[in-house]
């Protein structure tokens, strides 16, 4: 009898053991509360995260979360969530709040677009019904009061990326295909990896349309040419940036210098389309430096994959030939606990027009703006990003017209928060200031 009773106390234990931490929930809480409770504070509003203002990475995202009606109708900061006509949380509309958009892998917003990396970014993404709860106490107003949402939901642990899909190729002809195969991201760890591969043409082409499509988790995805030819990274080598215990590889950390971007974007799945009637023009057996940024934030491994597709467009079809602005300051010195505004000016030696321009600093870049210098328009503003992470992308449909010897100038507002002097540099721990984008000259 005795033995009966040790073992049903341990079957009891057990049991105990793997209840999940849904099974406890009080039914009889609000919705409200309940997403606060079991979802936002175990997943979003952690340290470093959202969880207060003197987080490091609030001047990025500036969205505290430990209250979530301090979301209702708010705008934010995210430029494409802005231009979509988003706000935080829109009541009786999950479809255009913001909220709800970050959780997904693939949007439903009417729009088709994407709103940056999927949150929790660098840990397990939402199970299902907790994605589902959210989801119905929005469409049902957002209240603070009262019971709105089946909470067998957040028992509901069906992962909401089941599998990860691969990008189809670009059928034979229209373009080609570069991937990076699936790569552990340790647990704990950001890991940042590159690795360098022939496109695959034999022939100068051209590319007016680029497609990104990468397991979540990831923080960016660019496709790197090379200022020297001459010093390229052996092909089809996985390198990565940081060994296990944090330090840099000093050979790839060599290479960033010598880095031009092509192509890239930080959304989970991404699709940029060139003005009609211009293109990037590509040299035969062009190759590049395959730059992947992933986070894990969790203690579990899990793996990361990229997919790329460049779509081409024969060559009669291009009126404009494009070429990449990569236009740096490297005089960067950025005081302690201080905000400061630098500019620098960049002169054209042809005359040039300007079709798209982004921008590139690191968190503490605050405020990047693109003015142009000389000419009947000197002084213009002609771009403006708040959000580092997610630079805002500008189509220029007349493109900005700069006469030989006129320019570009970068003003960037940085804000230094944290207690020492930061310089130009390749890590994260350094700043840039750089103007990106897309122009032909004439």
């Amino acid at each position: 009898m005795k033995f009966k009773v040790i073992i049903g106390f341990f079957i009891s234990v057990i049991l105990a053991w793997q209840c999940t931490p849904s099974d406890a929930i009080d039914a009889d809480k609000d919705t409200s509360a309940l997403i606060s409770e079991q979802i936002i504070q175990k997943s979003c509003a952690t340290v470093g995260c959202h969880a207060s203002t003197a987080d490091a990475n609030f001047n990025q995202h500036g969205l505290v979360l430990n209250d979530i009606m301090k979301l209702i109708n708010k705008e934010p900061k995210n430029i494409t969530a802005q231009e979509a006509g988003l706000k935080l949380i829109v009541p009786f509309d999950a479809e255009n709040s913001l909220l709800y958009q970050k959780l997904l892998f693939e949007s439903t917003h009417k729009s088709e677009l994407n709103f940056g990396s999927i949150m929790p970014l660098g840990g397990d993404l939402l199970k299902k019904g907790e994605i589902e709860f959210i989801k119905r106490w929005i469409n049902a107003g957002a209240p603070a009061k009262g019971n709105v949402a089946d909470v067998a939901l957040l028992k509901d642990q069906s992962p909401s990326l089941a599998k990860f899909d691969p990008l189809a190729a670009p059928t034979t002809g229209a373009g080609y295909q570069m991937k990076l195969e699936p790569f552990e991201i340790y647990g704990n760890f950001e890991r940042e990896v590159f690795n360098h591969k022939l496109l695959g043409n034999d022939k100068p082409i051209f590319v007016n349309k680029f497609q990104i499509k990468m397991h979540p988790g990831s923080h960016h995805f660019i496709l790197y040419g090379f200022r020297n030819n001459f010093s390229k990274p052996p092909l089809n080598n996985l390198r990565d940036l940081r060994f296990q215990n944090g330090a840099f590889d000093l050979s790839t950390f060599s290479q960033l210098g010598n880095h031009v971007f092509y192509f890239g974007g930080s959304e989970s799945n991404y699709t940029f389309d060139f003005p009609e009637g211009t293109g990037i023009e590509l040299p035969a057996n062009m190759s590049f430096d395959m730059n992947s940024h992933y986070f894990n934030k969790g203690s579990k491994s899990y793996f990361g994959e990229v997919y790329i597709n460049l779509y081409t467009v024969p060559e009669e079809k291009v009126i404009k030939k494009l070429k990449v602005l990569d236009l740096g300051n490297t005089a960067l010195n950025l005081p302690a606990k201080q905000r400061v505004t630098l500019t620098k000016s960049f002169n054209f030696a042809k005359n040039t027009k300007v079709v798209t321009l982004f921008s590139h600093t690191h968190k503490l870049g605050e405020k990047f703006e693109i003015l142009i210098k000389g000419g009947s328009r000197n002084g213009e503003v002609v771009y403006t990003s708040t959000n580092w992470e997610h630079p805002k992308k500008i189509d220029f449909a007349n493109p900005i017209n700069l006469k030989a010897g006129e320019g570009l100038t970068s003003r960037i507002t940085y804000n230094n928060f944290t207690d020492k002097p930061v310089t130009f540099g390749l890590t994260s721990a350094d700043e840039m200031g750089i103007i990106f984008g897309y122009y032909y000259e004439e």
